[in-house]
């Protein structure tokens, strides 16, 4: 497997780096937060972008979308990651449309998928119902009645999930509460949301589910197994993650190096002190092993690769370690104005620390991957 992007896909990286650098550079967020946008993100942008076809890339071509695959969509999460834009394209785009794609039957992907590759459906992904990420535990409870199911509980921190259309919601089934997964239209009656503010500009919610019915035609997968499922669609948000990661901490270290040579001290630029250059030098070594990482990750998803499950928490571990170092250095580099809200510096700390503990921090996957590796 070559580490190396085909002229193609770096066609499409330049073209999402210089169409969200004019459309939606950092300016744009803080605009988004000063306006107190309640969305979180610009609809009139999502519009734009669904023309472009980016919810599209990884939907197949028989369901209206371009199917072209793992690596493209996270293509376009780095370029994001660089501009800190805030977009439903994590969980729509790549987290839904990968477990409705891989799990649902021919029926859901018809109802779903063309309206997700046309920006006109959004998803979320309901799992964590507590500060810690616990995917394999599940106090939200599905009752077989009729033809179908009542819900009940509450799940935190979902990303979209006030925006969404659709939930895929985990709950626990059967007297051994073996999990399943919902789709759960977000307007369905017992169904009630409210607004997270993250500290990074961006929004989530927390839903509640009081009897909620759906039909068994709302299942996805089969009824009492879907951990496995789970487990695949956070695995590829991990590493979706990851690569949104990656653009943070490139744009990051790219700010801080203009900075460095720019700022003088003593009458010449700061970034001629030796303490500083070994401090940078570091840092661009570990960048470039987690572009490494990212695209082998991204590669490994399109090959169907079976060791997805250390593959993905090995990078997300990497990313999260390596972006929070460049994002902390980035700011202590910049000194005092590093520290104020007029500085876009800071933002790119904010959005490091987010992405970097959603569905489970550096330790958690350090852990699982030892598990995974029989330690």
């Amino acid at each position: 497997m070559a580490l190396v992007l085909t002229e193609e896909q770096q066609m499409l990286a330049e073209a999402a780096r210089v169409f969200l650098n004019d459309r939606a550079p950092v300016s744009h967020l803080r605009k988004l937060r000063d306006d107190g946008n309640a969305k979180g993100y610009s609809r009139e942008l999502w519009t734009e972008i669904a023309e472009l076809g980016w919810p599209a890339v990884l939907v197949p071509e028989d369901y209206g979308g371009l199917g072209y695959g793992y690596v493209g969509i996270g293509l376009l999460l780095q370029q994001c990651g660089r501009t800190l834009t805030p977009l439903p394209l994590l969980a729509t785009a790549m987290m839904g449309v990968a477990g409705i794609e891989r799990f649902g039957d021919d029926a859901q992907r018809r109802a779903i998928l063309p309206a997700v590759a046309a920006g006109e459906h959004l998803l979320a992904i309901a799992v964590d119902e507590t500060g810690q990420h616990r995917p394999d535990v599940s106090r939200c409870t599905a009752a077989a009645v009729d033809d179908g199911f009542t819900i009940n509980g509450a799940k935190t921190a979902i990303i979209d999930g006030h925006v969404a259309d659709t939930l895929i919601v985990s709950a626990a089934i059967g007297s051994d509460d073996a999990l399943s997964l919902f789709l759960v239209p977000a307007a369905a009656d017992g169904v009630s949301t409210e607004i997270i503010e993250l500290f990074d500009t961006h929004k989530a919610a927390a839903v509640r589910f009081d009897n909620v019915r759906v039909g068994i035609d709302a299942v996805l997968g089969e009824p009492g197994r879907g951990a496995a499922a789970l487990n695949f669609i956070l695995d590829v948000g991990r590493i979706g993650q990851s690569a949104e990661l990656l653009g943070v901490a490139e744009e990051a270290f790219e700010r801080t190096i203009g900075y460095l040579k720019e700022r003088k001290q003593f009458g010449v630029p700061i970034g001629s002190f030796q303490a500083l250059q070994h401090r940078a030098a570091i840092l661009f070594g570990e960048i470039e092993l987690c572009r490494s990482a990212v695209l082998y990750a991204l590669q490994s998803l399109d090959s169907g690769s079976d060791e997805l499950p250390r593959i993905a928490s090995m990078t997300k571990a990497r990313l999260a370690e390596t972006a929070h170092r460049v994002t902390t250095e980035a700011v202590q580099m910049h000194g005092g104005i590093g520290m104020t809200d007029e500085h876009d510096i800071g933002f790119f700390l904010k959005r490091c620390q987010i992405l970097e503990t959603l569905y489970g921090d550096r330790y958690y996957h350090i852990d699982r991957f030892a598990a995974l590796r029989g330690y």
